[in-house]
């Protein structure tokens, strides 16, 4: 059984926004006041009032630090006031997270989300994750959003996170310590390319570089249309401002699934070819596997006029595709490729160290519960039959036979 978080952004997303669903849909505020208290920050307090949008109630999170406990910075979601926020590199927020007593889940999905940020700062701004000065998003509220997602995460037992298409505003600007910035901002664009986006005409930050953060450093991708879920508790995160015909609400929805199958959005992309060498295919195939790609095959075909050729196919994740596209034009002779979006549903997968006549080897784990099936993985049998000077196959029938008796 899979405990999944579904954030319906229908009006965007925020850190204060993803809060406020966690929260409404059941997390105590005393429990995660009492981890983010693990971080060693002070002068800060999390306050959450029930309001209304076009009659939806949900609640909206403000995060007091000090004085400066109230307004927004205009924002859909809603970041929180400060006169003046303290910058922090990207190495300062990881530093403060590791030495915190959080566990290593919620310190893992929280140095992913700022390295999702860390890494689209220093592209805008030409310099290096490591240097990136956080200045919104390394005050200590948007610490805590960032960090308090994660920790309700872990607090309502969630094993994957799903979204909509993540909505954007469009056509307006908004005011950052970079200066005025073009709506979406330019870090919210780069964070989620390669996630679906949707630019809507409403001239407001509806997903905030945070909120952006988040979906692309834990999310699985956008639910697929034919799953089935059953939903046990809704919440909704409220935003600031109000919006023209629009609830300003992220909505949240944990549900279960006891389908043990894993699903995911692939690219496959496909190019015939019949005027290159033979010998070229396996060095183009090693290029794409070596820069990730999920797979890459080559099938023969009787193409036009009756000359023999081959159809070079290549199944990459969503956000590979411009990388698979420069390796086939650069390393073959193609003209042109042609590319589809499919839904890939596979069995869950993992390794285990099983111990054998030839000692300790890696097996692939296949399946989940009682329906697993355990796997010689290929690597292992050629190391060992190298090392003892036996055949390939006969190595691969021991160590099967060993690891399932």
């Amino acid at each position: 059984m899979k405990r999944v978080a579904y954030f319906d952004t229908f009006a965007g997303i925020s850190g204060d926004m993803i809060l406020g669903a966690f929260l409404h849909a059941g997390v105590s505020l005393e429990t995660l006041n009492a981890a983010l208290n693990k971080l060693g920050l002070s002068g800060w307090r999390i306050r959450a009032r029930e309001v209304a949008h076009h009659a939806i109630h949900g609640l909206k999170v403000d995060i007091a630090i000090g004085e400066e406990n109230t307004g927004s910075n205009g924002g859909a979601g809603g970041h929180h006031a400060h006169t003046h926020p303290k910058q922090r590199t990207y190495a300062d927020i990881v530093a403060l997270i590791e030495q915190s007593s959080l566990s290593s889940r919620v310190k893992n999905d929280a140095r992913s989300i700022f390295r999702c940020i860390a890494e689209a700062e220093a592209k805008i701004h030409g310099t290096t994750p490591d240097k990136v000065h956080f200045h919104e998003v390394g005050a200590v509220d948007s610490i805590l959003d960032i960090v308090g997602a994660a920790v309700c995460l872990e607090l309502l037992d969630i094993d994957e996170v799903y979204t909509s298409v993540v909505r954007v505003g469009s056509g307006g600007t908004v005011d950052t310590q970079h200066g005025t910035m073009p709506v979406p901002a330019p870090a919210t664009v780069e964070i989620l390319r390669g996630y679906p986006v949707e630019l809507t005409g409403i001239p407001f930050e509806l997903t905030t570089p945070t909120g952006a953060g988040f979906v692309a450093a834990l999310s699985k991708g956008v639910l697929p249309e034919d799953e089935t879920l059953g939903i046990r508790a809704i919440g909704y995160g409220a935003g600031s401002r109000e919006l023209p015909g629009l609830p300003n609400l992220l909505r949240l929805m944990i549900c279960e699934t006891g389908d043990r199958r894993e699903k995911d959005r692939v690219t496959v992309l496909e190019t015939n070819i019949d005027d290159m060498q033979p010998e070229i295919f396996p060095y183009v195939i090693e290029r794409l596997l070596d820069a990730g790609m999920l797979d890459a095959y080559v099938t023969p075909v009787l193409m036009k006029k009756g000359r023999p050729g081959h159809v070079l196919t290549v199944l990459a994740k969503p956000e590979g595709a411009k990388k698979a596209l420069e390796i086939l034009y650069a390393e073959t002779t193609t003209t042109g490729v042609r590319m589809r979006d499919m839904r890939r549903e596979k069995l869950p997968r993992r390794q285990r160290q099983v111990e054998t006549e030839f000692g300790p080897v890696t097996a692939k784990v296949i399946g989940k519960g009682g329906n697993e099936r355990l796997v010689p993985e290929f690597e292992e049998c050629r190391r060992i039959a190298a090392e003892r000077a036996m055949p390939l196959r006969e190595v691969y029938t021991r160590i099967e036979h060993a690891i399932n008796t």
